[in-house]
């Protein structure tokens, strides 16, 4: 084994200094071999194919963050089955398989009793305007005997 302990490092350098170095060479290639002559066209604001009209700085509705932030949880809960797939067979080994079962049924129980939650709630409805939520509240009334 060497002495320096950075020698090990220098593969994985030597890897970092040639991709470096192919991707600049891509860009100052296309930069110089490129044919450049700019339109009108080419110019403007490229908004995903879609022709940019109004104020960049528009107002989203709340619902797009709500759905944006409940996913990003959603994701995180479903990471956390992973560690408990990798361990079950040990659990299993050790007598505890009933026991690592009956907990992730409980977990994800509760994760299900949020899903339904908001479900129930109406975030998951990308569609649902103003005056549907008031229709949806006055159905709700009516069918409950003009109960609040």
């Amino acid at each position: 084994m060497p002495d320096n302990y950075f020698v090990r490092y220098l593969p994985l350098l030597i890897h970092f200094l040639i991709a470096g170095a192919l991707a600049t060479g891509m860009v100052l290639l296309s930069w110089i071999i490129g044919y450049r002559k700019p339109t009108r066209a080419k110019l403007s604001p490229y908004e995903c194919g879609m022709t940019p009209i109004g104020d960049a700085r528009e107002r989203f509705s709340v619902k797009f963050y709500l759905v944006a932030m409940l996913f990003i949880l959603f994701d995180v809960e479903a990471v956390f089955l992973y560690p408990w797939a990798i361990i079950l067979k040990d659990l299993k080994a050790m007598g505890q398989g009933v026991f690592a079962i009956s907990e992730m049924f409980v977990y994800i129980a509760i994760v299900l009793v949020g899903f339904f939650y908001i479900w129930k709630k109406g975030v998951l409805d990308w569609g649902l305007t103003i005056n549907d939520a008031k229709n949806r509240i006055d159905a709700r009334r009516a069918s409950a005997g003009g109960q609040p």
